[in-house]
């Protein structure tokens, strides 16, 4: 273990420093448990200078034995004095434990970033599922009605993964005995991944399983709204209908039998990132699904961080693996060819979002769940002539989106106006965010476009 990159590393996942063992220390203690295991320093303050703390080995298994008593399930943890700098550090090592949650006094916590969050009783539920092998699609659902499935699209699901070539059913297979194969029936009871996909009513007994899609004019003017609902399959189709009427297509003639449609973001990358919200949200969180469409933007959030402490990071990693929240949905989504099983689908959108000549998506844990922002070429001649610029304003815009920068000769010479209209102009383009403050003055002044 080098110490020594450690503290110049800083807190992190799997690392914190404290200057002395104390109740926050052991919060730490279960949520390394419950994450991915690490280590805590003892004689270290938050920024990595190492203070020393004089214990003996009566006070170490004393800590040692607190940890023990205090945790549920016991958590044993493994204590170290070590030398450094002519000072002594406690390291603590706690490794993940494999039944979680881990709670501390009835409390359940786990990291996050570099820091610790106490869990919701929903995180805590989905972490025991998640531990034990299970997820919550597969559980019994909760109704009363038995005659909850409708059978057309069980049909429409047998013939839909029969003809992608993932599964290879029967002519004469019967619909409930499909699903009870696939263990989407157990007991005679649908589980709550049968009713989402497949119930004649899914939002009877989940009303958060819904999506609401938004159209708005600046931040806060919504111009078209619509709450979409109906199992999980068929709301894929109806939500890009929504985009398709909210977002702006170009036609262009290239001589082919056929004309190119060039959509402001590319379709399959938002097709893919929707399927991604429904497929993987929490649907015990009682949040729907939340889409944004603005000018230049399009939001896509769904209720639930990123499952068995994945973190962003891991998933812009292109060898990671999928671990899906709910392993039934994501079984038939699979099944019917509407997602891989090799976790490639946030490679896709952002390979789909760079060939069409536009920002990578971001991707992001906020507000106690995942969003993907979509952002569009704002440097277009359309929408700068739309932000209310002059012809000549936009041209500059255009010379820079195609150079890099412009200086106030070179604004001059392409529009053929005055150094004072230049100035002028130029001075809007950086007032209204499309364009930097120049770095220097006078003639070397270069103006590029604002990220």
């Amino acid at each position: 273990m080098n110490i020594d990159k450690i503290l110049r590393s800083g807190e992190s996942l799997t690392v914190e420093f404290k200057e002395s063992f104390d109740r926050e220390s052991l919060e730490t203690v279960v949520a390394f448990a419950n994450t991915r295991g690490g280590i805590i320093l003892i004689g270290v303050d938050n920024n990595g200078i190492v203070k020393g703390i004089s214990v003996g080995t009566d006070t170490m298994v004393n800590w040692s034995n607190q940890i023990s008593q205090v945790t549920e399930p016991t958590v044993i943890p493994e204590l170290e004095s070590v030398p450094i700098n002519g000072k002594y550090v406690v390291i603590i090592k706690i490794k993940e434990y494999p039944l979680k949650p881990v709670s501390f006094r009835g409390r359940c916590f786990k990291r996050v970033s570099n820091s610790n969050r106490q869990m919701s009783p929903q995180e805590i539920a989905q972490m025991h599922l998640q531990s034990t092998g299970n997820s919550w699609d597969a559980l019994a659902a909760a109704v009363a009605d038995s005659d909850i499935l409708d059978l057309v699209k069980i049909k429409n699901y047998i013939l839909s993964s029969t003809s992608s070539g993932r599964r290879n059913f029967a002519n004469t297979a019967k619909p409930i005995e499909v699903l009870e194969k696939l263990e989407l029936i157990k007991d005679n009871k649908p589980t709550w991944a049968a009713l989402l996909l497949f119930g004649k009513n899914p939002q009877s007994p989940l009303t958060q399983a819904t999506i609401h899609c938004g159209r708005f004019k600046g931040e806060t003017k919504i111009i078209d709204d619509r709450l979409i609902s109906g199992t999980i399959i068929d709301q894929i189709n109806e939500v890009m209908d929504f985009i398709r009427k909210n977002t702006n297509v170009e036609f262009v003639i290239t001589g082919k039998p056929q004309r190119d449609e060039i959509w402001d973001y590319p379709l399959e990358a938002l097709r893919e990132a929707v399927i991604n919200a429904i497929c993987h949200r929490d649907y015990s969180e009682p949040s729907d699904i939340q889409i944004k469409i603005f000018d230049d933007s399009i939001h896509i959030w769904n209720p639930g961080g990123l499952p068995f402490d994945l973190t962003i990071d891991d998933l812009l990693d292109p060898a990671h693996s999928s671990k899906p929240r709910n392993k039934l949905i994501a079984q038939v989504f699979y099944d019917m060819a509407l997602i891989e099983r090799y976790g490639s689908g946030i490679q896709r959108m952002i390979a789909d979002c760079v060939k069409a000549g536009l920002p990578e998506p971001i991707f992001e844990e906020k507000f106690g769940g995942f969003a993907i922002t979509f952002s569009k070429d704002i440097f277009t001649e359309s929408f700068l002539k739309e932000l209310g610029l002059n012809e000549r304003q936009v041209n500059a815009v255009l010379y820079v989106k195609e150079n890099g920068a412009i200086n106030n000769s070179k604004y001059q010479q392409i529009n053929d106006v005055g150094k004072t209209t230049a100035t002028e102009e130029l001075r809007k383009l950086v007032d209204i965010g499309l364009l930097t403050e120049p770095t220097a003055k006078g003639r070397g002044a270069k103006y590029e476009l604002k990220n």
